[in-house]
C-alpha cells in the first residue's frame, strides 16, 4: 500500500528493540529503508527484511511502520522500570518521509509521557520542528551527523540528503532553544578539519568522531574522484588526530 510515492505503509509487531550501544537500553527504528540515499551507510542490509523491496537500491524505498506509535505505548505500559531510547540506529528518525509521517514526532512524545530518556541522531533540520517536545523532555540528547565540511562531497556520497549548512543551522536553533547538541564526525569523509572546526565550535561543546568502516561500498566512487587517500588508515588517523587537536577539552 503506497502512503505517498516511495514510501510503502507496514505494520510492526515490536516498537522497542534491544540495544547493544552503550548507555542505551533500547533503539526503536520508525521506518525500514532511509531516503537520505547515503552511499556508504551499513544498514544497506535492512534491505532483506523487506518483503517488497529487497532487491531495491538503497535511498529509493521507505517504509513506514505506522502503527508503531501504538505498539509502543502498549510496550511502555508494561515496563516495570524507565529506560532510555535511541532514535534511531538503522534509519534516519528525521529522514524527508517523516515531514508527512511523523512517526519519530508520535514515539517522541509517548517516551517523554512515560519519562524515558531519549537520545536523537539524524542528518535533519526536521528535528527542529519538534523543538516544543524536546525541550519539554527532562532528559533528551540531540546529535548532528555531520561528517565533512564541504558540501559537494555531500552531494556525491550523500545525495539525498540536507546541506551541510542546514544541519549547522539546525545545530544553532537547537542551542538557542536551551539544549546541548553534539555533532557525530562520522563517518569521516574528505573534509578540511580546520574548516569543519569553524563551522560547529561556535554550536556544540561535544563532537565524536569514526572513520569510514564500509570502504568497500565506496571504493570505486571515490576512485573516480580522485580520493584515493580518503579511503586510508593514514587518512583517518591524520584527520582524528588534528580534530582532536582543535576541538581541545571537548569529548571527542
Amino acid at each position: 500500500m503506497e502512503l505517498f510515492p516511495n514510501i510503502t505503509v507496514i505494520t510492526t509487531r515490536t516498537a522497542l528493540v534491544r540495544s547493544k550501544i552503550p548507555g542505551v537500553d533500547y533503539v526503536i527504528n520508525p521506518y525500514l529503508g532511509c531516503g537520505h540515499g547515503c552511499r556508504y551507510c551499513y544498514a544497506v542490509f535492512m534491505r532483506k527484511y523487506s518483503r517488497n523491496h529487497a532487491r531495491s537500491a538503497w535511498g529509493e524505498f521507505v517504509e513506514a511502520k505506522v502503527n508503531i506509535a501504538e505498539v509502543l505505548q502498549a510496550e511502555l505500559s508494561r515496563k516495570k522500570r524507565r529506560g532510555r531510547v535511541l532514535l534511531s540506529s538503522v534509519c534516519d528518525p528525521y529522514q524527508p518521509a517523516e515531514l508527512k509521517c511523523r512517526l519519530t514526532r508520535s514515539c517522541i512524545t509517548i517516551l517523554g509521557e512515560y519519562g524515558w530518556g531519549v537520545d536523537l541522531l539524524t542528518r535533519s533540520p526536521l528535528v527542529c520542528r519538534d523543538l516544543d517536545l524536546l525541550t519539554a523532555l527532562p532528559d533528551v540528547s540531540v546529535g548532528l551527523s555531520i561528517p565533512t565540511d564541504d558540501d559537494r562531497v555531500r552531494q556525491t556520497l550523500e545525495p539525498q540528503a540536507p546541506p551541510i549548512g542546514a544541519r549547522v543551522a539546525a545545530l544553532q536553533r537547537l542551542r538557542q532553544a536551551g539544549l546541548k547538541p553534539w555533532v557525530f564526525i562520522a563517518p569521516m569523509l574528505p573534509l578540511n578539519p580546520e574548516r569543519l572546526y569553524e563551522l560547529l565550535a561556535p554550536h556544540t561543546g561535544r563532537v565524536m568522531v569514526d572513520p569510514l568502516n564500509y570502504r568497500g561500498q565506496v571504493r570505486a566512487l571515490f576512485r573516480s574522484r580522485g580520493w584515493d587517500y580518503y579511503l586510508t588508515d593514514a587518512y583517518a588517523a591524520a584527520t582524528r588526530a588534528r580534530l582532536e587537536e582543535l576541538f581541545g577539552g571537548r569529548d571527542i
